[in-house]
């Protein structure tokens, strides 16, 4: 009686392997999407080109995005916009984000990031993906200078140093 029970195991599940073999991707969408709910925080894609995309991240009062890391790109902009946020960058103890600072973060470094405001907070980050020329660094300068609210002349990425006004 085993035998047949343990035989019949063997072909039901081997009828399910189809099934079972889309379940990952549609699982793994879905654990996401439940993590970054119960984290409070939405990615919004609004650019993804070859060399660059750009998500506007959207978070709720007192949220907090776990740290990770982003091995696929040579470096990304985190850069707030709304809320009081503030970021941990590799092992340095968490700093404040002022709206309109943007924040430099190497390819492959762990950084998180947080609402500590009763209000949403929202952020854009603009990644520089791993095999982009450096024209593509030249290509976001409009972008940074339009997000940029202080008083401060715009940054050269190409160069790093302050435009004049």
């Amino acid at each position: 009686m085993s035998r047949n029970a343990s035989g019949t195991a063997v072909v039901a599940m081997l009828l399910c392997l189809p099934l079972l073999a889309q379940a990952p991707a549609n699982n793994s969408d879905a654990e996401r999407e439940a993590a970054r709910a119960a984290q409070g925080y939405t990615p919004v894609r609004l650019w993804e080109l070859p060399d660059v995309r750009v998500l506007r991240v959207e978070l709720k009062p007192m949220a907090n995005r776990a740290i990770h890391q982003h091995d696929d790109v040579k470096f990304h902009l985190f850069i707030p916009l709304e809320g009081k946020l503030q970021i941990t960058i590799g092992s340095d103890k968490p700093v404040d984000a002022p709206v309109g600072q943007a924040f430099y973060i190497k390819g492959g470094t762990p950084h998180g990031f947080r609402n500590l405001g009763s209000t949403p907070g929202m952020a854009i980050e603009v990644f520089v993906k791993n095999g982009a020329p450096s024209a593509s660094l030249n290509a976001l300068e409009p972008l940074v200078a339009a997000l940029q609210i202080s008083a401060r002349p715009p940054l050269d990425l190409a160069n790093g140093k302050r435009l004049s006004k």
